[in-house]
Parts: structure tokens; sequence; C-alpha cells
């Protein structure tokens, strides 16, 4: 069974930046890849970020692109996503799952995700 666990979120002014991270445990993601997803109030959840395990390919939602970064450390099992320049409507739960190829969907049950707030 995957387990996903997300830390790194808070308060952060509109300009600033957060780095959060997400630790994966339960099976070999080789084949997998990982992403990121948002949830604001009253929204449905979105896809943020996206990379491949083996080849460290990503995929940005075209909200975040050139202001946020994915990584992942494959000896440790965490992907991170480093938030730049961040704007009030980045504010969300910012959840972890695993993506199965090639389609990207998740597969993982959903944690408790961290929570961003930026103000303006």
């Amino acid at each position: 069974q995957v387990q996903l666990v997300e830390s790194g979120g808070g308060l952060v002014q509109a300009g600033g930046s957060l780095r959060l991270s997400c630790a994966a445990s339960g099976r070999t993601f080789s084949s997998y890849a990982m992403g990121w997803f948002r949830q604001a109030l009253g929204k449905e959840r979105e896809f943020v970020a996206a990379i491949r395990w083996s080849s460290g390919t990503t995929y940005y939602a075209d909200a975040v692109k050139g202001r946020f970064t994915i990584s992942r450390d494959n000896a440790k099992n965490t992907v991170s996503l480093q938030m730049n320049s961040l704007k009030p409507e980045d504010t969300a739960v910012y959840y972890c799952n695993v993506l199965i190829v090639p389609s990207y969907s998740p597969i993982g049950s959903w944690g408790q995700g961290t929570q961003v707030t930026v103000s303006s």
C-alpha cells in the first residue's frame, strides 16, 4: 500500500517562496511518476506538476510554469516542489500522489496534504 506524507506548507507573502516535500513508501516507484495537486477552498482538485521517477521528465500546469520546480530524490523516495513568486491564487491544500504512466492518473489514496497560504 502506497503511503504519502506531505510537508512544508505555511503562510507566506505574495512574491515569497516555499518548498514542499513528499515522502513516498510502500512500493517500487521507478516505473511511475509523482505529481503534485492542489485544491483551493470551494474548488476541485487540480494538477500542478509531475515528474517521471526514471527519466526526471517534468510537466507543469500553465498556471505555475516558470515559478514552480518539481524534483525528485530517487534514493530517498522523496519529491519536492519549489514554489517561487507565489501569488494569492496559489493558496490551496497541496497533495502529492503516485501517477500511473502514460495516463498520469493518480493511483494512491490522498493524504492530508499541506496547506499553503499566500497573503497579498
